[in-house]
């Protein structure tokens, strides 16, 4: 949109603005000039990446800096040079451009897309720990959320973090409890993530601070998906109003959810084919009251992670994404 656009141009004047060049002690940039966004995405038919220049969902940006702008008053005129009049030349043009990407993923891992490896002491993973919420929603209602279908009924404010009644022009669905008829008997769509044993304690960490590195050796190290594009997880029961306090605490907070295709047996032994994760942010908790009272509220949100694995991936609207990367 154009706000993304403008927002990132100012970021980008804003860095350059902290930094030096030569003679001028503020890096000049005109951000409408230097600075552009695009999609940094996987062409399975050429098999590389393509970079296309403004096209959304952005991913990609690119950074000019000049100093080689004749006759401008600004922080982007020719460089003076020191030595070089003693051979006649006064000042040189010059210019610089570099290239920042976040590229998509798929998985998880321990070591995430920095490296590195083992455990650390206090229990986190290298990588620090995923942010992944132990609840599941189906694929049809995420899709549909893709497609337009949803309310809009909460407002998550970008400056501050708040998360309030109102329109924001992001649609929203219900996470919890899941109101489709396919789920299984006693199961609230919630999926182990480390030990099938999970207590509601171990659930309540994971929301509260994602998974740690004796969550992730139940995946000897990484969530991945098999050669047909699935993962099969447990389900687990009775959770009721034990989570609320700290889904409420992270409610606005992106975090990564599974959404899964298929779901099969009752309780405890009910397994979901996960096919994909994908970003979002908590909008509204209520789990006490009457069972039809109960929700959890959310909506999509970008979601960028230390410990998602990069992968040969084309950039979709609900892609994760590992940290940004200089590629040029």
């Amino acid at each position: 949109s154009a706000q993304v656009l403008a927002n990132a141009q100012q970021a980008a004047t804003d860095v350059a603005a902290e930094n030096r060049a030569g003679d001028v002690h503020s890096v000049y940039t005109d951000s409408a000039r230097d600075v552009r966004l695009g999609q940094y995405t996987w062409n399975s038919g050429t098999q590389s990446w393509d970079k296309l220049w403004g096209v959304s969902p952005y991913n990609m940006v690119e950074v000019t800096l000049h100093r080689d702008q004749a006759g401008s008053a600004l922080g982007d005129r020719p460089l003076d040079l020191f030595f070089a009049p003693v051979l006649g030349t006064d000042q040189a043009t010059v210019s610089v451009s570099s290239t920042a990407v976040m590229q998509p993923g798929s998985s998880f891992s321990t070591t995430g897309s920095g490296g590195g490896g083992g455990n650390t002491d206090d229990g986190e993973c290298p990588c620090g720990n995923p942010q992944i919420l132990p609840l599941a929603l189906d694929l049809q209602t995420w899709t549909n959320l893709m497609n337009g279908i949803g309310s809009d009924n909460y407002s998550y404010n970008e400056s501050t973090g708040a998360v309030t009644n109102g329109s924001d022009g992001i649609l929203e669905c219900s996470l919890y409890p899941y109101g489709n008829q396919s789920l299984p008997p006693g199961n609230r769509g919630t999926v182990d993530l480390g030990s099938n044993n999970n207590s509601t304690a171990d659930i309540s960490r994971q929301i509260l601070y994602g998974l740690n590195a004796d969550d992730m050796s139940y995946f000897n190290g990484e969530i991945t998906f098999d050669e047909n594009g699935e993962l099969e997880l447990n389900g687990d029961t009775g959770l009721s109003a034990g989570i609320k306090d700290e889904l409420e605490a992270i409610k606005g907070d992106p975090r990564a959810i599974p959404i899964f295709s298929a779901v099969s047996g009752p309780g405890n032994n009910a397994n979901y084919t996960i096919v994909k994760f994908v970003g979002i942010r908590i909008m509204y908790v209520k789990l006490t009251g009457k069972p039809a009272d109960k929700k959890v509220i959310i909506q999509p949100a970008p979601f960028v992670d230390n410990c998602v694995i990069p992968g040969d991936l084309p950039v979709t609207q609900d892609s994760i994404f590992a940290p940004s990367s200089i590629i040029n």
